[in-house]
């Protein structure tokens, strides 16, 4: 049986399978946005008894910022919900050129994926955010200044600090799906240590308050799911010679 590596498929069919696998993606996507939008407001009350959120008066400034807390929300909603999804057309679309041992490793990285979002926006919500905003508060304090917040404002600066956070958490498992289609190894990615610690830092000073405090509690993690992403891609890396070898084996045997 000849290994799926070996399959050559023209690029426009290449084309013709990323077009297919981004419109499905889309209709999902579409889909889980009109579910989350259902239950939006169910959603922004919670957020809103949240132990940050629950202490702040809450006001409009234009006719439209109702539905425009219901849409981001919905959003938000829509994006958590089509992860799992997102990630199983992009399997499928590189599935053509994995062997059928990577297939199976790499369709088990989309229940982790997604773990791992959770856990980054999870992170940002109870921990970040909370920090963020206090920091925020105290600076409007020393500005001898009236707090008035809009609901729409609100939640457009939690979510531009949630969201990333997730994205950011996913970094071990795109280590991990790279290196199992030989895109990184555990080498470059050593190589690649102090740039990558520098562009970390960056983006961990950038959505933090300039203190710090917080600098550190954010860069840490950062640094940490690097070297785990490392750690990671040694193990991928490891199995993926010992496959190999067996597989060559099996192909000189053959003949």
């Amino acid at each position: 049986m000849k290994d799926p590596i070996d399959r050559a498929i023209p690029w426009t069919d290449h084309l013709e399978e990323l077009r297919k696998r981004i419109i499905f993606s889309a209709i999902y996507f579409f889909i889980a946005t009109i579910i989350g939008f259902v239950y939006s407001a169910d959603v922004v009350n919670l957020l809103k008894s949240g132990p940050v959120a629950n202490q702040m008066d809450w006001h409009v400034f234009a006719i439209s910022d109702a539905l425009s807390v219901y849409i981001k929300v919905a959003i938000v909603i829509g994006v958590i919900l089509s992860l799992p999804f997102f990630l199983y057309q992009l399997w499928a679309f590189v599935r053509p050129g994995l062997r059928v041992e990577e297939q199976k490793i790499a369709l088990r990285f989309i229940p982790a994926a997604t773990l791992l979002f959770l856990i980054g926006i999870s992170f940002a919500y109870f921990v970040l955010f909370p920090m963020v905003l206090n920091f925020m508060l105290v600076m409007t304090k020393t500005l001898q200044a009236e707090e008035t917040y809009g609901i729409t404002q609100f939640f457009s600066f939690l979510f531009s600090i949630v969201m990333p956070f997730g994205i950011l958490f996913e970094l071990p498992i795109i280590v991990m799906f790279l290196t199992r289609i030989r895109i990184l190894n555990p080498m470059r990615l050593a190589k690649a240590r102090k740039i990558s610690y520098f562009l970390l830092i960056i983006i961990a000073v950038t959505i933090t308050p300039p203190e710090f405090v917080s600098d550190f509690l954010v860069t840490i993690p950062l640094l940490l799911l690097y070297e785990f992403s490392i750690w990671l891609s040694k193990g991928v890396y490891k199995k993926q010679l010992k496959e190999d070898e067996e597989f060559w084996k099996e192909e000189r045997a053959a003949e």
